[in-house]
């Protein structure tokens, strides 16, 4: 498999990108969260102060435990995580935004973490394809050897992520900045694992797949 030539950030670039995006995520919910407490201090609405805190904690939670497996270490080197993390902090951040279903199918194994971190961020493209909610199916066939995952992606509004498709089978006309910086990781950890990224479209559903690629 050769390398694909849209992947030409540094090290620091890469890491100082993926860090942005981690904070653009958990910012609003920890935000939301001292807005509850300052609710709190000028005795307004406690339940609905209350509400908004609890609702905004639990949010800011799962996705910092979803960045840990999909961006962090997840580990020493060489370290394997068990599908099973895997699917529990898709379907928690699935269910923390209330919008979209996710079925999860196929053997649990512990694998390779870079296996792991690609199937999760080829589950935040796929969940990107519908921004309205819908239904995510991800399914996984033979993890631990030549491995095959795929998400199938259906919902009222769909489309295929741009950045996506020009980072992994196209000619990246813009640098790579913040807000697209996740399908670049995404492109470069199927790379790193030797798996070749595929999409695709119909008028009823959208999906995604990483294959190992045959020596």
């Amino acid at each position: 498999m050769s390398k694909n030539p849209n992947l030409t950030l540094t090290g620091p670039d890469l890491a100082a990108l993926l860090c942005s995006r981690v904070c653009h995520d958990v910012i609003s919910p920890v935000g939301a969260i001292n807005n509850g407490l300052e609710l709190l201090d000028e005795g307004g609405a406690d339940a609905d102060a209350m509400d908004l805190i609890r609702t905004s904690a639990l949010n800011a939670s799962v996705r910092l435990k979803f960045a840990r497996l999909a961006f962090g270490a997840s580990g020493s080197v060489g370290a394997s995580i068990d599908t099973g993390e895997a699917e529990r902090a898709a379907k928690d951040f699935a269910a923390a935004e209330k919008k979209t279903e996710v079925t999860w199918s196929g053997p649990r194994a512990i694998i390779a973490k870079n296996r792991v971190k690609l199937l999760l961020n080829l589950f935040l493209v796929a969940y990107s394809s519908i921004p309205r909610g819908g239904i995510l199916e991800v399914t996984l066939e033979d993890p631990e050897l030549d491995a095959k995952f795929k998400i199938v992606a259906k919902g009222k509004l769909m489309r295929l992520p741009p950045k996506f498709v020009e980072i992994s089978t196209g000619e990246v006309e813009e640098a790579i900045d913040a807000h697209t910086i996740q399908p670049y990781y995404t492109v470069l950890l199927a790379d790193e694992c030797g798996m070749q990224l595929g999409h695709s479209a119909t008028t009823e559903e959208l999906t995604f797949t990483a294959d190992v690629v045959a020596a």
